[in-house]
Formats: structure tokens, C-alpha cells, sequence
């Protein structure tokens, strides 16, 4: 039998300081954001009948900060949670570099655009003039 040569691939010890931090928010908002998406599908689909929610629900809901910061909460976790898992698949299947780049840039330019309007929505609210007047 013929000895084969290999070389040894030389790994680095230290990950880089943001793929750890980029790991660690996965794993803390994964685990948050399961209590967090169970209560808002109970609170909106199971204990309020979709029928229901409209502009007033709405309104008289966020009329509470606490369900505003709830909504925040799962907002910002669930949406930054989801662009780093596509910085995953973005790495795993894009192969090229420029492309790859592009793509991330382009994801990073939307998510933002979208937490943007999603906050200014959270933060503005439902204007009690544009209400029906059943309210």
C-alpha cells in the first residue's frame, strides 16, 4: 500500500467575533421568540376570532404599551433572526464572491427599509380620526 500524503488543514482556534455573536443571537432569539410567536398566535387566532381584528382591535390593543413593546419585541427578534439565517443560505449557496456580497447588501437594505416602516407603524399607531365610528 502506497502512503498517502495529506496536509493538514490548519484551523483557527478563535472564530471571528461576529460569527459568534451572529451564533449566540440565533440561539437566545430562537428560544425567545418561541414563547413570543406561541402567544401571538393564541392572542390572535385561538382567544380573539380573526373576525374580530380590525382597526379597533388594533387600536384599544396598542392603546397598552406593553403590547406595543410585545409586538416590538417580536418584530425586531423574528425579522432579525430570519435575515441572519439568509446570511446562512446566501453563504451555503452563492459561490461567488461578488454575488454573494450584492446579495447580503441587498438583504441588509431591505431589512432595514422593513423594521423601519414596521417600527414607525408600532410607534405611530392607529389614528383615532381614521376610526369607524363603531369604536
Amino acid at each position: 500500500m502506497a502512503a498517502s500524503h495529506r496536509t493538514a488543514r490548519v484551523v483557527s482556534p478563535v472564530r471571528p467575533r461576529f460569527d459568534v455573536a451572529v451564533w449566540s443571537y440565533m440561539r437566545w432569539s430562537g428560544v425567545l421568540l418561541i414563547p413570543l410567536a406561541f402567544g401571538h398566535l393564541a392572542i390572535m387566532h385561538l382567544i380573539n376570532n380573526v373576525h374580530v381584528i380590525d382597526a379597533c382591535f388594533v387600536y384599544y390593543r396598542w392603546a397598552m404599551v406593553g403590547w406595543r413593546v410585545y409586538d416590538a419585541l417580536l418584530l425586531w427578534l423574528a425579522y432579525i433572526h430570519g435575515l441572519l439565517g439568509l446570511r446562512y443560505v446566501i453563504d451555503d449557496y452563492v459561490h461567488q464572491p461578488g454575488l454573494r456580497r450584492g446579495l447580503k447588501g441587498l438583504a441588509v437594505v431591505l431589512g432595514v427599509a422593513l423594521l423601519t416602516v414596521g417600527s414607525v407603524a408600532l410607534v405611530g399607531g392607529v389614528r383615532v380620526t381614521e376610526l369607524p365610528g363603531g369604536c
